[in-house]
């Protein structure tokens, strides 16, 4: 089934659109802040009022935390069903002095939208939501049903959604689940992301005497938890970039040569890799490329170091006590419980004396790969061509969406992840950004999947 007013209506809806964009990214709906329960209940509410005002069945359904909006359109008998999902909520802000402009008052420059939760995932999801009340005010049936599922606590680690979801399968079940809340590999080069590495995060604590020591006094009697701390991670990866805890690689996931040679064709360099990032050179395990490193092979980072006197001048102690946050990116197979083990295992053999260190576990999930024969892609794969002018590259992510392992194994659906954003957008950073541009061609890009993926009722 075609819409042949398609692309007309909705060029004719985009200052709308962008109306409606800067309207949802004022409510400072920022999950992790005890403060703003109101606002961000009130974020939920702006996208149920617009998806219930398109005629679509909605439900609000409170959590232990934030709320879960569902909503879906009509089941077509004999049609897939695609669930999209997304959310409302967004980063903390700060630092606040390093905005352009206020992070709740969105301004547009140089064809972007500035704004924190622009491209992470407002923006982005609200693409979907568009496309969906478009295609319905052409007074023709959509050709499947689509669902939609919007959390408010996916920056806090949708702890409440991963409890539910069992209960909510049968609500939720479909054939593919779509998600955009990535990136373009590339301006103006569409991408269809089908992996992404899991996560296991911890805090490292190294004790030491009672209390702060003159470093005089006893400085040489007694170990430094300083010292300790940074032999103990210094450790854990070797020159080469190779992961020292016990049987850390012995469930990796390997990359296929297509694979390999498919990474190795894209339009990407090492050197302006680097230069972006504004470094001298790259580093990482021996033997893959930048690519292979950031998207497919796991890895081990420290995320920040606390140890004694912090403030101005100098304090010479031996302090009582050092600290890490760590957290290793994991690739599919790869277990968090078992790399959480091994970390443990390897901290308590490689401890110096004089010291005690205690790791405490955070939070895990595993990676997921994504079905590459999946009639899905080939549907997304037209559509993004049609609506970006270029058809889309295959690739993966480095980062963690801890709930699409979970969506592949309790609902048994594929997923089809879909970026409109851009890598410089500065998600979960000041001067967030989303090219409004590429929100108006993600919209095109959501009607045309739903047509595509629509059609493929008719192969069935």
């Amino acid at each position: 089934m075609a819409f042949p007013s398609i692309d007309a209506l909705l060029d004719q809806h985009q200052q709308p659109h962008t109306d409606d964009l800067l309207e949802w990214l004022r409510i400072p709906s920022v999950s992790s802040d005890p403060h703003a329960k109101a606002e961000v209940r009130a974020a939920g509410q702006w996208v149920a009022d617009r998806l219930k005002a398109a005629g679509l069945t909605v439900e609000w359904i409170e959590t232990q935390g934030h709320p879960l909006i569902y909503a879906e359109t009509p089941a077509v008998p004999g049609a897939p069903i695609a669930l999209v999902y997304g959310h409302y909520d967004v980063q903390p802000a700060e630092p606040l002095d390093l905005w352009h402009t206020p992070a709740f008052e969105p301004d547009i420059r140089d064809g972007n939208v500035y704004a924190r939760g622009a491209t992470d995932d407002k923006g982005q999801v609200l693409t979907h939501v568009q496309a969906v009340i478009r295609l319905l005010e052409t007074g023709q049936p959509l050709p499947l049903q689509i669902k939609f599922m919007i959390e408010g606590e996916e920056e806090v680690g949708s702890a409440n959604l991963e409890r539910m979801l069992p209960e909510l399968a049968e609500k939720l079940a479909c054939d593919v689940v779509v998600i955009s809340d990535s990136s373009q590999f590339a301006p103006g080069q569409p991408a269809i992301t089908y992996g992404l590495r899991g996560i296991a995060t911890f805090e490292l604590k190294v004790d030491g005497p009672r209390q702060d020591l003159h470093s005089g006094s006893f400085g040489g009697a007694v170990m430094n938890p300083g010292i300790a701390l940074a032999k103990l991670i210094a450790a854990i990866v070797d020159d080469q970039g190779r992961i020292q805890l016990p049987g850390f690689y012995d469930d990796v996931l390997p990359l296929s040569d297509d694979e390999r040679a498919q990474f190795a064709a894209l339009p990407h360099t090492d050197q302006a890799f680097a230069e972006s990032l504004g470094v001298d050179q790259l580093f990482g395990e021996a033997g893959y490329t930048a690519l292979e490193r950031k998207w497919a092979r796991p890895t081990f980072d420290v995320n920040g170091l606390t140890c004694g006197h912090q403030g101005a001048g100098v304090k010479t102690i031996i302090p009582a006590t050092a600290s890490a946050k760590l957290s290793c990116r994991l690739v599919p197979n790869q277990d968090p419980e078992k790399i959480a083990s091994a970390l443990e295992s390897f901290i308590a053999t490689q401890c110096p004396p004089g010291v005690r260190a205690t790791v405490q576990r955070d939070h895990g999930a595993p990676g997921m790969v994504a079905n590459l024969n999946s009639p899905f892609i080939t549907a997304a794969q037209h559509a993004l061509g049609e609506a970006f002018g270029k058809p889309p590259v295959m690739i993966r992510e480095g980062g963690s969406i801890p709930i699409v392992q979970q969506f592949q194994e309790t609902l048994g659906a594929d997923c089809l992840l879909l970026g409109w954003g851009l890598n410089d957008d500065n998600a979960h950073s000041p001067n967030e950004k989303f090219c409004l541009a590429d929100y108006h061609r993600g919209i095109k890009a959501s009607a045309y999947l739903w047509q595509a993926i629509g059609n493929l009722s008719n192969s069935r």
